[in-house]
Formats: structure tokens, sequence, C-alpha cells
């Protein structure tokens, strides 16, 4: 199916996607910060700039887009137009992700990924169940916790 929009409106569009303080990290941030949490966000330091860092959890979360990436659920779908571009992204973000999460780990860090699905769309959970799932983790010694939409 070809493009609804132009190329420039595309562009535009596309441009204007933010990486940082998206709806469903300002979600979770509001949460976990109601919930007595304290953290800091977007550190530089640690491989990946997580979203949201716990120095006295010794955790991160990340809290990613499902189309950026490429998540497996039903919010992903693979574009039809410039799908050699759009492999390499999405693949290149895949790699990036899993290189930060290694090196996280490896740092001794633990990690949960919120997915834009588990907050969003058709098959989402309850905000409050979400982040009751962050809450519980981070009070737990759980190694790593992958938050997604429902089945």
């Amino acid at each position: 199916m070809a493009d609804v929009v132009t190329p420039d409106v595309r562009s535009r569009m596309m441009a204007g996607i933010k990486g940082k303080n998206t709806k469903p990290e300002l979600i979770i941030r509001r949460g976990l910060h109601a919930k007595g949490f304290r953290f800091r966000l977007h550190d530089r330091k640690l491989p990946g700039k997580p979203d949201l860092v716990f120095p006295k959890h010794c955790a991160v979360i990340f809290v990613h887009g499902c189309f950026w990436h490429g998540h497996d659920c039903h919010l992903f779908k693979w574009p039809k137009t410039r799908e050699d571009f759009w492999r390499a992204k999405i693949t290149r973000n895949r790699q990036v992700d899993f290189n930060a999460s290694q090196a996280l780990r490896k740092a001794g860090w633990r990690e949960c990924t919120v997915w834009e699905c588990a907050l969003k769309g058709r098959r989402q959970q309850p905000v409050e169940a979400t982040i009751r799932e962050c809450c519980t983790w981070l009070q737990s010694k759980v190694e790593n916790l992958d938050i997604r939409g429902l089945c």
C-alpha cells in the first residue's frame, strides 16, 4: 500500500517523534514517583542511556516504543516503503539494545524493559498493574523484567 501522505509531510511527522519524555515514559515516571521511588533520568554515563536509573536499587528501566525497537507484538509492523532502510535501522536498534543490556549486566545493573504495548493498544494492561509490577521488581533481586501487553 502506498503512503497516504506526501514525502515532505511524512518527513516532518517522523522528525517530530521524540526519543525522550514520551507519553509511555511519563506514565511510568509519574506512577513510580507517586509510589515513593526516586530516580535519575537518561544517565549518559550508563550504556544505552536508560530512561530511569535507580542507583539505590542498582536498577534501570527502559521504556521502549514497539515500532522503533522492533518488538514482536500487535503494534509492530514492518513498513512497506523503503523496506531496506527500515530493516537496517530497526535491526541496528535491536543490536544497540542488546549491547547496552550486556554492558549493564556486566557492570552489575538490573534491567527492566517496559514496552509501549503494555500501556497502549488493544492488549494494554491497566497502568496501575504495570506500575505495581515495576515496584515489585525494584524491591526484589530479580535481574531482568520484560513488561509487555496482554496476550
